[in-house]
């Protein structure tokens, strides 16, 4: 793909990538109804030249419905918003390699590239399984290559669909609390939310599972009294809730859900970073250095320490950034460390059409604070967790495309 076609998508990304819309503010409002607009006018040899690399940043929603499905979100946290809601991962792709259990919804990024038909809407989806142990065991698993198979305690799936599609309508949403999918999805798990439910209570024959041990743990975590008063009310509720593009989550063990908003690296610089981290600041101050303390001191090599100040040089300027994204031929990850690097002979190739993978995004540690992950000694951590999409945002015969994460771990978790 080409490097100017590559700027316009990550322009494009942060246009519709932007806090929830106020009524009177029809500036951003018009942001958002840009990407479906034919427009051929040159963005710019400035911006191209420049290839900002764009940072998210985690709010709760301002309102309930901005990260439905049909608003095309980027969010962390809570339940995925799926973009095709009807052919979602099945079997094993569901699960962690390592443990067996449903991974994890982590975040999605909506990242369009509407220079190709097929991929007016993209999302990509990251999930993994909460277990440190698990994540342990992925760091030697992560370096093979087929006709190896690799088991994965972290996984990130490709979503695409052309602006024609049976799901949504081809006009930009209002964006109000108005707009609805063009269809229903299908039945999610009831505890989790996240994958598909095609496992059915034999009672009320209301409440979908992806799995026997969610059903068991939902039943006894209340349902079993949910259960008879299912018997005697109205489906119509269920179906309303299916119409809207969300199901009823049971489980408190999900991560908390956020909004992300989107910003240019370019417009941040040390002065604007210390007003805002004194200013509404989810995630302090204190916490986000104590994070990059503790990287720094694992570190073994003047090499880990030159890799961790130019890292903590683009971080510094906005320490809050939980993930930094940047579609733009030969762009990089930002590695914190130089252990556990990934060279670009290690990206392994596209397992649908063969063809290269690049760097599309980067999470950040910050993340973890949002989460209200503890800094214990088996508690989830990571130095980085980098992914690479196929280049050509190739098309297969399955709707969600896994693609390839590699994480580099914090040396102090690494037994």
């Amino acid at each position: 793909m080409e490097s100017g076609a590559n700027g316009d998508s990550i322009e494009k990304l942060q246009g519709l990538q932007i806090t929830p819309l106020d009524d009177d503010d029809e500036e951003e409002r018009e942001m958002v109804a840009y990407e479906y607009e034919d427009d051929d006018e040159d963005d710019g040899e400035d911006e191209e030249e420049q290839e900002p690399v764009t940072l998210g940043f985690l709010e709760k929603p301002k309102n309930r419905w901005s990260l439905l499905r049909h608003l095309f979100p980027s969010k962390a946290g809570g339940p995925p918003a799926w973009l095709d809601p009807i052919n979602l991962p099945t079997g094993r792709s569901c699960l962690c390699d390592m443990c067996g259990e449903p991974l994890q919804f982590v975040l999605q990024v909506y990242a369009p590239i509407i220079e190709k038909e097929s991929t007016f809407h993209r999302t990509l989806f990251l999930f993994m399984c909460p277990s440190m142990a698990c994540l342990r065991r992925d760091q030697h698993e992560q370096w093979k290559r087929p006709p190896e198979k690799a088991s994965r305690s972290v996984k990130v799936f490709r979503c695409q669909l052309p602006r024609s599609n049976p799901y949504y309508s081809s006009e930009p949403p209002k964006c109000n609390g108005t707009d609805k999918p063009s269809g229903p999805g299908v039945s999610l798990c009831n505890w989790c939310g996240t994958w598909k439910g095609d496992k059915v209570c034999s009672s009320c024959r209301r409440a979908h599972y992806c799995q026997q041990k969610h059903q068991v743990t939902h039943w006894r975590s209340g349902h079993k009294v949910e259960c008879q008063k299912l018997n005697l009310s109205s489906p119509s509720s269920d179906s309303n809730l299916a119409d809207a593009g969300t199901t009823s989550v049971a489980s408190n063990s999900l991560w908390p859900e956020y909004e992300m908003i989107n910003e240019d690296e370019s417009e941040y610089d040390t002065e604007m970073s210390e007003v805002n981290g004194q200013t509404n600041a989810l995630v302090s101050k204190t916490g986000v250095d104590d994070t990059m303390k503790s990287l720094l001191d694992s570190f073994e090599g003047d090499s880990d320490r030159r890799s961790w100040a130019t890292f903590q040089e683009h971080v510094a300027k906005a320490p809050e950034q939980v993930l930094r994204y940047c579609r733009s031929a030969g762009a990089k990850a930002l590695w914190p460390t130089s252990s556990g690097q990934l060279s670009k002979a290690d990206i392994p190739k596209c397992s649908y059409c063969g063809g290269p993978r690049c760097f599309e995004f980067q999470i950040l540690p910050q993340l973890l604070f949002y989460f209200g992950v503890s800094n214990d000694v088996d508690s989830l951590d990571w130095a980085t967790m980098v992914v690479y999409t196929c280049e050509s945002s190739c098309e297969a015969n399955v709707s969600y495309k896994e693609e390839f994460v590699w994480v580099q771990h914090s040396l102090s978790s690494v037994p």
